[in-house]
């Protein structure tokens, strides 16, 4: 059962429903799971979902490579909301099923070209050790550019808050609850 709830919008300050209105009125068409913790300073969810807003739709990462990273972040963190709302995006964008379950798995997926494999290894090196080895970071500069890893580490560092979002207050549970992401850390969300 999730931690924080929505507030009615009768309930809401003119800048928390100002906020909503901003959020519903972009490319999403919602207001994203995050803010409904956000929203209790307008601000903080104003300027976040608008981070989110463009790392997710503005940078020159393809879709299939940003929903890579995204996934690297929900299984990382095993946020279960995230995890849920982003497969379904990846498989969308075209990210191979065999690498997402890969990724669930916590194993190194088979993947389709350096691209890719740039940004799973920068998102590996750098959520696993909050660095990333020279030979890498070259090898991501080299395949996505330096604007390209500049964005790829916005979008971890975004969605590390996303998720830690997530997983704080309990959003989206139990109905987002991913069996893929089993974790023998933490008991099972029922």
């Amino acid at each position: 059962m999730p931690r924080l709830e929505m507030p009615p919008a009768d309930a809401m300050s003119p800048e928390q429903a100002e906020v909503c209105a901003e959020a519903m009125a972009g490319p999403r068409g919602k207001v994203p799971a995050p803010m409904i913790a956000w929203v209790r300073n307008p601000e903080l969810a104003r300027r976040g979902q608008k981070v989110g807003e463009l790392l997710r739709f503005g940078t020159t990462l393809e879709p299939r490579l940003s929903e890579l990273a995204i996934l690297m972040c929900g299984r990382h963190w095993t946020s279960h909301h995230e995890w849920t709302a982003h497969k379904a995006i990846a498989l969308s964008a075209g990210l191979a099923p065999e690498t997402i379950a890969a990724i669930a798995a916590r194993r190194v997926p088979q993947l389709p070209d350096e691209r890719h494999r740039a940004v799973h290894e920068v998102s590996r090196m750098l959520l696993a050790r909050g660095r990333v080895p020279d030979a890498v970071y070259a090898h991501g500069v080299e395949h996505l550019g330096e604007r390209g890893m500049v964005e790829l580490v916005g979008i971890l560092g975004y969605y590390c808050w996303v998720s830690l979002t997530l997983n704080a207050f309990e959003l989206g549970l139990p109905a987002a609850v991913a069996p893929e992401l089993q974790d023998p850390d933490f008991p099972q969300i029922a």
